[in-house]
């Protein structure tokens, strides 16, 4: 008995498997209709004891039951037979053997990386392709990949604090590997659940880590001892190194990982540079330490040949381009929304804009770091007054009673970054305004001005005179009518909270969730999971959500009611609904701003719209240098020195033709042209769509398609009695009665719950807004595969499908005979390494009464099993007949099967050495060895009419 056969073992027979590593004095055992997921392990030497007290433990030689003349029924449940063998494999035959595993129809362009990473040992790559394409699934498939092949047997992701949960959900719903999170409000619980002896990353062998909390020297070298062998950085860019410690702490990290040559290293970030080319050259030396060293402006072809190795960075644009028939992205329409502000806030807004100025003029006979305090506490409290009138109060009443050392150099520092969009960990409360006055004269002066500007803010709450709101509401109104679900970006909590409150007075019947900073990451999370997708919905949101947060499945329009100041942030919102998987055609973002606001008209026209036009050249957007704070702040002091806060925003270049700005807008520029340069080098053109279908095909082929896990849930559902339907106007989505599911036990367990009897579902992704995907691996679809596949081999005539048919047919002219067969390959990859693989076949023969059998084609065979119908009855007792010589002629094909089987190992070889080659992988060992016989699983008879 060897791996790969069938044995008896506890009354009954199961798929002998090859050793585990962990146990290797025990059998692993699989059930015929079952996956590894389902293996037991009985011990090697009591099986072997001859007259043992528990006979059933014992080991003994079988073979896959035949079927018999008793198993006949209608022939066309013949073809579910076949679907539902197939659906049930995991471990696939082809050379990909991650895609048995996957809950998801990856997308042709996402294989790329994967293809890159297959011809590196170790595999080092930076992922740098654009914003929402689908980094952490090109990531995570390379991760089940070499999962699936044995060489790693533990995974990280490291990512930041508030992407834990969406990398859990990813791994575990989608990729099917069980992960925990490791980070302080989880790890007592994993402490506890796990040996004494045992680090946590050690006896979980799928981890997320926040990298914040790893970071530190406390918890660092334990995690270095025991970091698995494959590792994902997350917004690698934060690691990149830096003068402020939390980002340097990460890239000492990151650093120390890379040190160890045998490890696998992905980086994912969508900002491999961030216009500095320090950080690039940094990032690209976790690669390789060489990389460091090299002058990415004037790399040799050598070097360029080199580095494309291991870097992978494309456009949407370049994807749809390159890979025709993919579209895969929403058309995102961009538009402006100009509001006027009220008489009343007009005036709240002039005053407060006087006062600003003040501050910022009485700091010009000061020392320069004075200057800088006067100057970033003014622009903060003008931004906080056009935010709200709540967020006017709150900054306003925290000026009047705060006061805060002026030598606090971190918090100036922290007030500048909040105050452009710039900080890279996100606050959205308001911050304390620093008093910056020099005597209690010149402070009582100033508590009287506060006074007066908290009556006017009042005024304007108290009153409704918020234009802002309520032109917002007109145009969240226009969006619902027309089919779009808004999220509405602020920038402070005190406003969101304001905003959704006035919302959802005016709306009452829409659902207005609010989330903002000031909830943990789980209360975040559990309000937008209580979303209910079929009714109209609107979502307030500060900037804790506008980074790695997946809202394309609930959203499909963005407002910017507090415009961001960097166009980094900007993106960051809008790609949170314009990405992958978002079903809708069309996106709406809109840009919502006052007339009356001098201030954003700067940012607009200096950042925001050159932002825009580098996008529309480039096909991505350029992350903004941070030279731009500089030039911002050179604009923004010129704005309040002149006074000019009436203007038009989109005349006010006419105002600023500052050499600054031209110098900034030059530098852009060259940074778009050595952009343009890295994409066009870099976007792995020379891997061609074809080569990845042809893998992705041969896959499909042994495993099934979208198109094959369609048919077998709605036809298999119909054979049932389990109604499902398709749902009119909305293309293809489906509803399936749960009611009647429940009266199947092996089902029911796995239907969602919270239904109401109706379970909308999608067999295409991206995935229809409001429906659940259902994918091979989905567990509904793996349990109605395994019911179908038990039945019919253990209930004979009573299953739900066929493992026997007779009918008569104009498709065939002669009598024909086709064998559906399942066959294991014992993949050999060294002497003590092998992995179990398995295939289903449909082959066809002809009868022409000689001793040679004419074989079909296998397509011809299978478009016979899929196509071929009844054109006449046939009594029970001739079909009877008829499968009992059939089931006759088993013993006599055998040998004809062999050498058919034989030949298809030896394809199956020279793939797998392929693809491993390419890897420079040993393949001297490496061998196919078909296990004989094949599992008849149905034999039919096609008679001529």
């Amino acid at each position: 008995m060897k791996p790969g056969s069938i044995v008896r073992c506890r009354n009954r027979e199961w798929v002998l498997l090859p050793y585990s590593d962990s146990c290797r004095k025990n059998y692993r055992l699989r059930p015929l209709t079952g996956t590894v997921d389902d293996a037991i392990e009985v011990n090697r030497e009591i099986s072997k004891l001859v007259g043992y007290v528990i006979p059933s433990e014992r080991l003994e030689p079988a073979a896959f039951p035949l079927p018999t003349e008793n198993d006949i029924s209608n022939a066309i449940r013949a073809n579910l037979l076949w679907h539902a063998a197939r659906l049930t494999l995991r471990e696939g035959a082809s050379p990909m053997r991650s895609l048995g595993r996957i809950s998801i129809r990856p997308r042709v362009y996402q294989f790329v990386p994967l293809l890159m990473a297959l011809r590196q040992n170790p595999v080092r790559l930076l992922i740098a392709d654009d914003v929402g394409v689908g980094k952490t699934i090109e990531a995570l498939l390379i991760a089940r990949e070499l999962w699936e092949r044995g060489e790693i047997k533990r995974i990280c992701v490291l990512c930041p604090p508030y992407l834990c949960d969406q990398w859990k959900e990813e791994l575990t719903q989608k990729f099917n590997l069980d992960a925990v999170i490791i980070r302080p409000g989880t790890l007592g619980q994993l402490e506890r659940d796990k040996p004494a002896n045992r680090s946590v990353y050690e006896h979980y062998p799928v981890h997320v880590v926040s990298i914040d909390w790893v970071k530190s020297e406390r918890n660092r070298a334990q995690f270095l001892q025991f970091c698995p062998e494959f590792v994902i950085v997350d917004e690698a860019h934060g690691a990149a190194p830096a003068n402020i410690q939390v980002q340097q702490e990460r890239y000492n990290l990151v650093k120390a990982l890379s040190e160890k040559p045998e490890r696998h290293l992905i980086l994912l970030t969508a900002t491999p540079h961030s216009g500095v080319p320090e950080t690039f050259r940094s990032l690209l030396s976790f690669l390789r330490k060489e990389f460091e060293q090299w002058d990415m402006s004037n790399l040799s072809n050598k070097q360029y040949e080199e580095l494309a190795k291991h870097f992978v960075l494309r456009t949407r644009e370049n994807i749809l381009k390159e890979w025709e028939g993919e579209h895969c992205f929403p058309e995102r329409e961009r538009k402006d929304e100009v509001y006027s502000l009220s008489p009343e806030y007009k005036q709240l807004y002039q005053k407060v804009f006087d006062y600003c100025k003040s501050i910022i003029l009485e700091g010009e006979k000061q020392n320069n770091h004075n200057q800088r305090i006067r100057y970033w506490n003014a622009l903060s409290l003008l931004r906080c007054v056009m935010s709200s009138p709540d967020a006017a109060l709150a900054a306003l009443q925290k000026r009047s009673k705060e006061s805060l050392d002026e030598t606090d150099e971190t918090y100036l520092a922290d007030l500048a970054g909040r105050t452009l969009d710039s900080n890279e960990d996100i606050s959205d409360e308001i911050a304390a305004n620093l008093s910056s006055l020099d005597n209690k004269q010149v402070a009582q002066s100033d508590s009287k001005k506060l006074r007066e500007l908290i009556k006017l803010a009042q005024h304007v709450r108290e009153n409704n005179k918020d234009t802002k709101a309520t032109n917002c509401l007109k145009l969240i109104k226009k969006l619902l009518k027309d089919g779009f679900a808004p999220i509405i970006w602020c920038h402070f909590v005190t406003t969101a909270e304001y905003l959704a409150e006035f919302i959802r007075e005016a709306i009452p019947d829409a659902q207005v969730v609010c989330v903002t900073g000031r909830q943990s990451d789980d209360e975040r999370k559990e309000r937008i999971n209580q979303i209910d997708v079929q009714k109209q919905r609107i979502l307030v949101a500060t900037d804790c959500l506008s980074e790695g947060i997946n809202l394309q499945n609930i959203f499909t329009a963005a407002i910017h009611y507090d415009l961001p100041w960097n166009p980094n942030r900007l993106e960051q919102r809008e790609g949170r609904i314009d990405r992958y998987g978002q079903s809708a055609s069309k996106v709406i973002t809109y840009r919502y701003y006052s007339s009356d606001n001098a201030v954003d008209g700067v940012v607009i026209d200096v950042l925001l719209n050159k932002a825009r036009e580098i996008r529309k050249t480039l096909g991505t957007h350029v992350p903004v240098p941070q030279e731009s704070e500089n030039v911002l702040q050179v604009i923004l002091k010129a704005v309040f020195l002149r006074g000019e806060i009436s203007r038009n925003p989109v005349q006010l270049s006419l105002g600023f033709e500052l050499d600054e700005v031209k110098d900034f807008h030059n530098q852009l520029d060259s940074l778009v042209k050595s952009e343009k340069n890295l994409r066009d080098r870099f976007a792995q053109i020379a891997i061609k769509p074809n080569e990845v279908r042809q893998e992705l095909e041969a896959a499909d082929k042994v495993l099934g398609d979208p198109d094959a896990v369609r048919e077998f849930v709605i036809s298999s559902l119909k054979s049932m009695q389990i109604g499902i339907d398709p749902i009119e106007k909305r293309k293809d989505v489906y509803c399936i009665n749960t009611n009647e599911i429940h009266t199947h036990d092996q089902l029911s367990f796995y239907v969602p719950e919270g239904h109401n009897g109706k379970w909308f579902i999608s067999f295409v992704s991206p995935t229809p807004e409001g429906a659940e995907y259902l994918g091979r691996n989905h567990p509904f679809v793996a349990a109605l595969a395994r019911l179908l596949l038990e039945d019919a081999l253990y209930k004979h005539g009573e299953a739900y499908v066929s493992r026997c048919g007779v009918i008569r047919t104009k498709s065939v002219s002669n009598q024909t005979y086709l064998l559906l067969l399942r066959c294991r390959y014992l993949i050999m990859i060294s002497t003590n390494e092998s992995v179990l693989s398995e295939e289903v076949l449909v082959l066809g023969f002809v009868d022409q009464k000689s001793k040679h059998l004419k074989w079909l084609k296998e397509d011809e065979a299978l478009i016979l099993l899929k196509d071929a119908r009844a054109s006449s009855n046939i009594s029970t007792q001739d079909k009877k007949e008829f499968i009992t010589k059939a089931l006759s002629l088993w013993p006599q094909i055998q040998a004809d099967l062999e050498k058919y089987i034989k030949e298809r190992a030896e394809e199956l070889a020279k793939a797998h050495k392929r693809i491993r080659r390419a890897a420079n992988l040993n393949i001297d060992k490496l061998e196919v060895q078909p296990q004989f016989p094949p599992d008849l699983l149905g034999i039919f008879v096609l008679l001529p009419h």
